[in-house]
């Protein structure tokens, strides 16, 4: 068994960044947004520079501590609490943007840079980032669950815009994946191979990303629907149509009426849908126009677009307010979150169908979906203290996961698979599960980084 005691008495003198062991560091330390139960690290450190981190993993590794790697805490599904104990790293120091390049469009940062420090960088340059997970989270967070966000179907998930890595492999090696080229046949990719292993496979401490030039001009489209194939049906024509959608969020009649709760005004019963597309200056008009029409073909009604920014702020204004208004339907209950992505041909039936089945539990579940990439959120509103009710919704997050692997989808559009899915993963996998424990144990055969997460026992 290793010797924590002895791990945490010679750890300051192995490594040169902070350590710290005081109670209210590990509370801070010990869990994420998820609903699963804390568990404290027996230290934390905050390196500042890749080889103070490098130097901290060769200490792990000597004496088989595990390591878990810690952004800010935004996770919805447990992948940074440190179920084992252990050193957590913290990455925050980690944060200086260390190369803006406006000719090859790309930057390269350090891990604890957050996506708004990021979004500040690049102010003034005519360039941005365009993952967006909803939260303040850290470019490295960013990079271990694999984040999307409301963009996707224009720019890409996080999985799309990583050109290359810096990370401390579980023998305390600093190794570079990918390069700064667009594109690359060299070897195998092991770049993408990080992306979205959650910390299981090594830690990440510099990326280099893709930036995108900031649109000349965007149009907002908001419409009410009676049904979730209605919406759909006018999302598929407009994307049919080569129109640029930028995003597609939809917000279903139970979400809209914590909306109505939240603003106090009258509950209009409907679905709502807010689009935007990505355009230039001349054509804005014309796009604003058809994706009205198309709407309006699939059944929408109380149309509204604009081109212009202070309205384009208004129509979005609902949906950035959407976790507000989820609280509204059942004060004070704690949220716990799905997350699942299945084809968009499938998403008017398997909503029907979990729609249902929320009836039957006599769950309270406002959706919102990222209608054009097929990734949906139902947020399960549960009283604290209903053991019965938390079963219930847990019982229906495997349901729903089942669902979503039945159509051809995934247990997990964004969010990453932490603690709260690791049972569901042979179900998702199946034969590719064996290949995915090959690689697990061939980067870090004493298991130290993350365990507990991502790969059932």
């Amino acid at each position: 068994m290793p010797d924590r005691a002895a791990f945490i008495e010679t750890l300051p003198s192995a490594v040169e960044g902070d350590v710290q062991t005081g109670s209210s560091i590990l509370d801070l330390h010990a869990d994420d947004e998820s609903p699963f139960r804390a568990h404290r690290p027996d230290a934390v450190f905050t390196p500042t520079s890749t080889e103070d981190a490098a130097r901290a993993v060769r200490h792990c590794a000597e004496h088989r501590i595990p390591v878990t790697p810690f952004g800010v805490g935004s996770g919805q599904e447990g992948g940074a609490i440190p179920l084992n104990g252990g050193l957590s790293i913290d990455t925050s120091s980690l944060n200086r943007v260390l190369e803006v390049s406006t000719e090859d469009m790309t930057c390269l940062v350090e891990a604890g840079v957050t996506r708004l420090q990021l979004e500040a960088e690049l102010r003034g340059k005519g360039l941005f980032f365009p993952v967006d997970p909803g939260a303040d989270a850290s470019i490295g967070g960013m990079i271990s669950t694999g984040a999307s966000g409301t963009l996707t179907p224009l720019y890409g998930s996080m999985k799309d815009n990583v050109l290359e890595l810096e990370v401390v492999t579980a023998g305390g090696e600093i190794v570079r994946t990918g390069s700064a080229a667009r594109k690359s046949s060299s070897g195998y990719n092991l770049t993408q191979l990080f992306v979205a292993a959650e910390g299981t496979l090594g830690l990440v401490t510099k990326v280099r990303l893709k930036l995108h030039p900031l649109p000349e001009a965007r149009v907002a489209v908001r419409a009410r629907f009676e049904t979730v194939f209605d919406a759909v049906t006018a999302v598929t024509q407009l994307t049919a149509s080569g129109v640029p959608l930028a995003r597609a969020e939809f917000m279903d009649r139970v979400l809209m009426r914590g909306v109505s709760l939240m603003q106090k005004v009258p509950d209009e019963g409907c679905h709502l849908l807010c689009l935007e597309i990505h355009s230039d200056e001349t054509t804005a008009p014309d796009r604003a126009e058809l994706a009205k029409e198309l709407c309006r073909e699939a059944g929408g009604v109380a149309i509204r677009a604009s081109w212009r920014t202070e309205e384009i702020s208004e129509i979005w204004s609902v949906r950035h307010r959407a976790a507000e208004a989820e609280r509204h339907l059942k004060p004070g209950a704690d949220v716990i979150v799905t997350d699942v992505c299945v084809p968009i041909s499938k998403l008017s039936t398997i909503i029907a169908d979990a729609t249902t089945e929320l009836d039957r539990l006599g769950l309270t579940a406002p959706l919102s979906m990222h209608l054009a990439d097929g990734n949906f959120h139902y947020a399960l509103l549960v009283a604290p203290g209903d053991a019965h009710e938390a079963q219930d919704a847990q019982t229906f997050k495997t349901w729903l996961a089942q669902k979503a692997v039945d159509v051809g989808g995934t247990i997990s559009g964004e969010h990453g698979i932490g603690i709260g899915k690791r049972a569901l993963m042979d179900m998702a996998h199946g034969p590719a599960l064996p290949l995915m424990r090959v690689i697990k144990q061939a980067l870090d055969p004493d298991n130290i980084f993350n365990p507990g997460k991502v790969l059932p026992e």
